[in-house]
């Protein structure tokens, strides 16, 4: 079965978030068009995403040395296996969809506590005598966007960061295309917002019949 990870990065509701709106109506399309396949949900901030700390570096350190899972700190195990965890279900997937918008030029925080608990040498990368290589070739992923001024283009285009570097991190698993929904220009043409809005769910309808 074709599995999707529907991975979103918002704290606020659905109604508030024109992001998690447009995700949403991405995600109702895509199940439409493909009833068969399995959709999960992953809500970073709704769920356990720890960011990496002195207790885990020292936990996978003792681990190495061949210290027992169980003789580590409780805290230590839950974080080293909520990370294994989240690695595994993002390589088990067959496609993603992210729905993060853009925070001061970059991405909410958790969404890089997230993809730095998938960047796991011997799971989505591995290293060779040339550098590193993607190992999840084959896999595609959709980028929704939401931002006050317009970032895709333009004298701004620079500043795109969190999208920039969510495209260079899946390029380094070896996911090599990163399709982007962008809904732009919602602070700097608050006149035009909701055309805006609407404008991205139909693009996000039409993607996601082909994705």
């Amino acid at each position: 079965m074709t599995t999707v990870l529907y991975i979103t990065a918002h704290p606020l509701s659905v109604a508030e978030s024109a992001t998690l709106q447009t995700g949403g109506a991405f995600v109702e399309a895509y199940r439409s068009a493909n009833p068969s396949h399995a959709v999960t949900h992953v809500d970073l901030f709704g769920s356990f995403v720890p960011p990496l700390d002195t207790e885990i570096f020292q936990g996978w350190g003792r681990l190495q040395k061949g210290e027992p899972f169980d003789r580590l700190e409780a805290s230590a195990q839950a974080k080293i296996a909520r990370l294994a965890e989240l690695v595994d279900q993002f390589v088990a997937a067959d496609k993603y969809v992210f729905a993060a918008p853009l925070w001061n030029l970059s991405y909410p925080p958790v969404l890089k506590a997230y993809l730095d608990a998938i960047f796991v040498a011997g799971k989505t990368f591995r290293y060779t005598s040339e550098g590193p290589i993607g190992i999840l070739m084959g896999k595609k992923a959709i980028h929704i966007q939401a931002s006050g001024g317009v970032y895709s283009s333009g004298p701004a285009a620079d500043l795109n960061l969190g999208h920039r570097h969510l495209y260079t991190s899946l390029q380094f698993f070896g996911v090599e295309t990163l399709e982007p929904i962008f809904v732009e220009g919602l602070a700097q043409f608050p006149n035009e917002a909701a055309s805006i809005k609407q404008t991205a769910r139909e693009r996000a309808v039409k993607v996601a019949a082909s994705f």
